[in-house]
């Protein structure tokens, strides 16, 4: 995918944003390909593997159903979208402070790899 553009990166943004807000698990992996991988360091925590890394639809279902369960009042609040060659990053605040969150994009829009920072 090449470069993407500012308009692109906010549309993505907003729709996730939203589906997160919603707490809107099917609106939220709509975002992602079957096979995409994500990491966290969270995810070592909450679902218990220690590469900080899952795989598939199912594994980070299950781990952003928990976590979702866990943080019943989760609400993010957009504070930045950056774009760049196949990839856009968006920083926003959470329950424990600000985020990076990185996604890379296929030629559909879809991610296939996303990777999350915590303040």
């Amino acid at each position: 995918m090449p470069t993407i553009t500012a308009s692109v990166a906010h549309a993505f943004a907003t729709s996730w944003i939203a589906a997160w807000n919603l707490h809107d698990l099917d609106a939220i992996l709509h975002h992602y390909r079957e096979d995409f991988e994500f990491s966290s360091p969270l995810i070592v925590k909450i679902a218990n593997e220690p590469s900080g890394m899952l795989r598939g639809k199912s594994a980070v279902r299950a781990y952003w159903s928990k976590g979702l369960a866990l943080i019943p009042n989760l609400h993010f609040e957009l504070l930045h979208v950056l774009s760049g060659i196949d990839a856009l990053t968006l920083v926003y605040r959470g329950h424990r402070g600000v985020v990076a969150e990185s996604f890379w994009l296929d030629e559909h829009g879809q991610v296939y790899k996303a990777s999350a920072c915590y303040e």
